[in-house]
């Protein structure tokens, strides 16, 4: 005789809107099992009833094959006395109150919907905002949680009789699919000119972009997470002007490529790379061009790599269908500004840089970049987080009473964090807040993402620089408690958090460009060691005045002047002349002299900066780190590279003194020698120097792990010989995964170092 049993499952984590209720509803028609489905606040309850059998594979099948959006945190199962259920249903959702269900991330075209977007008899031929529940707008469009259409942008759309069959029969692969829709009753675009005049509707938008584009002509488009600025990738001129009227000089732009095959036509793209640019997430990915490939110098001025991703919407494989291969893809907006995410706003700030605009009326809840990564040796680093991977949390150990804590994150680069109960959730890319507008985006985006998870944070941790937007920011939040946290202290708990590091110490390398630090001065070649709560300066870079402050950062030159005077003397003073002789360094000299107007700075991004200015790559950065970075990608690979040696240098008391190298370097520019050298080995310096004080200080803790944070990880060549070297020797590097190595991860580490700090006092 078979037995029936009845069990009562709670399943949390991204649940809703993934598909997981039709999911749950024909695998129970298969199993032959009564009850119901139910979307909650907290995630997805389920009643199954049914032969013991029939059950095991039930239950088995919904923990090991769930939807592929999906993501599990937490599940949980109750056995109850049977209640003789005839039928399985999916219920009504239910509101509540806990919200602690998680809203997807927006995801790339599944193949299905493509298929339909390219199929003349389908009903959705064409359409620009085409989706199901396998992919489709999710974070951008919701309101608050349940994750249910009068909660989302499209709550004004009234489904027509075709998209409302398909939205309530489970067995399609659009059941309450919530931002579904169709030509008849969705959303639609219009083609407007500068100053919103109507060019084109939704039965000939199409041509007209192309026709737009192929005169050369710049296009603001409206996409998943705000605006985007496109024109042909293959017109010089028009990228000069796109320069000109967005105010980005230098700055690389990210291009879409029509397919991979195109992609490969441009770029190297290894198996890893190929991955990366066809998952859910579609992020832009750094890739390295050709050499000599025929691509206009204005997309990349400087570089050898090219930011690329694939078409990622309906709106994109339609505008690719058509007779252009490679369009510029950069963020709708002018440089240091927030995204545009509302048509109102779109006329106004990017009427002056769009010739055209290609907007819908569908509402973005939440504005979201693209997300930018980079694979090194196999493995996907992420430089920028937003689309495809917000609001997913990082998961940590913590106790389900602990405080709510807000990180708010740093000035550039700027996302913020918000830890509940055991997840973190780190925010879409902010990007600069030291203005009106960027403080704007941040105060909108925290309550919006306050609502979300439905929390109101009770302690708010900040970055200690007093002159930083963020900190001011931090105050004006009602909160119980406010905890400063140092600069690298945030990347070094970053790190660990990500690594899964609890109560225990290890050694940490954090390079960066500026932090403010305890002393008053400005950090960036920090070797500590701690743990959340605090941490110990065990070695660092020689401090340099930095001439002009702020403006020596953005002149790297006089950076390279300063580590000249400072370390060389006179013969330094002498090397300066001649190598800068067109600038006039009397002025410069006093103020290094006398500390006027001159603070001091160990960042490991001014000596990159001063290095590269002494070898004539970049005197001006036109956009933040771009000394480095071109002296990054001049680093030579494989053999090529195997005979350098590192330059000489000294470290003393903890100090790195880098004279000795300078000397060598500035002996061979003089010699000629190609920069392509002087660069790998300048590298090969600063591998020696880190291993070199991290060996010193594991032997005297007896500390073997060992974090790297901070944006000078993001360097391939620094990262990859670093970490290998230290793994050779016996220690396990730390490094990051889910967040940036650079700012935009540092709100994480704020917010475990005030729990730590919140814990230890409670305890």
């Amino acid at each position: 005789m078979t037995r029936t049993t009845r069990y009562h499952i709670v399943i949390k984590g991204v649940v809703q809107g993934v598909g997981f209720r039709p999911f749950v509803y024909n695998l129970a028609r298969l199993w032959k099992i009564n009850g119901s489905v139910l979307n909650f606040s907290g995630g997805v309850t389920i009643e199954a009833e049914g032969e013991d059998r029939n059950l095991a594979n039930f239950l088995n099948e919904l923990r090991e094959n769930p939807p592929k959006l999906s993501l599990i945190t937490d599940y949980k199962i109750y056995e109850l006395p049977s209640c003789g259920y005839t039928s399985f249903k999916i219920l009504s959702s239910d509101s509540g109150t806990d919200k602690e269900a998680l809203v997807p991330p927006d995801v790339a075209t599944c193949p299905e919907c493509r298929k339909d977007l390219s199929d003349p008899a389908n009903r959705h031929y064409l359409y620009p905002f085409t989706n199901c529940t396998n992919c489709g707008p999710r974070f951008t469009i919701t309101k608050e949680i349940p994750y249910d259409r009068p909660y989302t942008a499209m709550c004004s759309f009234q489904m027509c009789d075709s998209c409302a069959g398909e939205y309530n029969d489970p067995t399609d692969r659009r059941f309450h699919a919530q931002p579904v829709a169709c030509p008849v009753c969705g959303p639609h675009v219009e083609l407007v000119d500068h100053k919103g005049k109507k060019v084109a509707g939704k039965e000939n938008w199409l041509q007209a972009c192309w026709d737009v584009l192929r005169d050369g002509k710049i296009l603001a488009f409206k996409g998943l997470g705000g605006f985007h600025l496109t024109c042909d990738a293959m017109n010089g001129k028009t990228l000069e002007v796109l320069r000109l009227r967005k105010g980005r000089d230098h700055k690389p732009f990210a291009v879409m490529c029509r397919d991979l095959k195109t992609t490969q036509k441009y770029c190297l793209v290894n198996k890893y790379e190929e991955k990366l640019l066809n998952s859910l997430q579609a992020p832009i990915v750094i890739l390295p061009r050709y050499p000599g490939v025929d691509l206009p110098q204005e997309l990349a001025p400087g570089l050898k790599t090219l930011g690329v991703m694939l078409p990622y919407t309906p709106l994109h494989f339609l505008l690719f269908s058509g007779p252009f291969a490679l369009l510029v893809m950069t963020s709708g907006n002018y440089s240091g500004m927030p995204l545009v995410k509302d048509n109102e706003r779109a006329l106004g700030e990017l009427g002056g840089i769009a010739d055209y605009l290609l907007w819908h009326n569908r509402g973005i809840v939440n504005r979201c970049d693209d997300s930018l990564s980079r694979v090194i040796d196999g493995e996907t680093h992420i430089l920028r987080r937003s689309r495809g991977y917000v609001p997913h949390p990082v998961t940590v150990r913590r106790e389900s009473t602990a405080p709510v804590i807000l990180g708010v994150g740093g000035e550039m680069k700027n996302s913020f964090c918000l830890l509940k109960k055991d997840q973190a959730f780190m925010s879409q890319y902010i990007g600069e807040i030291d203005s009106l507008e960027g403080e704007e985006n941040l105060f909108s985006s925290l309550i919006n993402f306050q609502k979300l998870i439905g929390v109101t944070p009770e302690i708010v941790a900040y970055d200690l620089h007093p002159g930083y937007a963020s900190a001011q920011v931090a105050r004006r939040i009602p909160a119980r408690t406010f905890i400063e946290t140092q600069h690298h202290h945030a990347h070094f708990a970053s790190c660990l958090t990500e690594n899964g590091i609890e109560d225990e110490e290890a050694i940490g390398v954090i390079l960066d460009g500026t932090g403010y630090g305890t002393d008053g001065t400005l950090w960036g070649f920090e070797i500590i060691t701690g743990d959340y709560t605090g941490f110990k300066r065990r070695s660092r870079l020689a401090a340099v005045p930095l001439p002009g402050g702020e403006i020596a950062v953005r002149q790297p030159w006089r950076t390279a002047v300063s580590y000249l005077l400072t370390f060389l003397g006179d013969a330094g003073k002498e090397a300066a002349r001649q190598i800068f002789k067109d600038k006039n360094l009397s002025v410069i000299e006093k103020m290094i002299e006398k500390g006027f107007n001159a603070p001091l700075s160990s960042g490991c991004g001014r000596l990159f900066d001063a290095v590269s200015a002494i070898l004539g790559l970049c005197l001006k950065n036109h956009y933040e780190g771009q000394a480095a970075i071109e002296l990054g990608e001049i680093v030579l690979a494989g053999t090529a590279a195997n005979h350098l040696r590192p330059y000489p240098y000294e470290i003393e008391a903890g100090i790195i003194k880098p004279g000795e190298m300078l000397a060598e370097i500035i002996r061979e520019r003089a010699a000629c020698t190609p920069v392509e050298i002087i660069s790998t080995r300048f590298h090969k310096t600063l591998v020696k120097i880190i291993f070199k004080a991290v060996q010193e200080i594991s032997l005297l803790t007896g500390l073997k792990k060992v974090a790297l944070s901070g944006g000078t990880w993001q360097n391939p060549y620094l990262f990859l010989s670093v970490k290998n070297l230290l793994t050779a020797n016996g220690y396990q590097p730390l490094y990051h995964h889910q967040v940036p190595a650079n700012d935009g991860g540092i709100a994480l580490g704020q917010v475990m170092i005030a729990h730590w700090r919140w814990l230890k006092r409670c305890v």
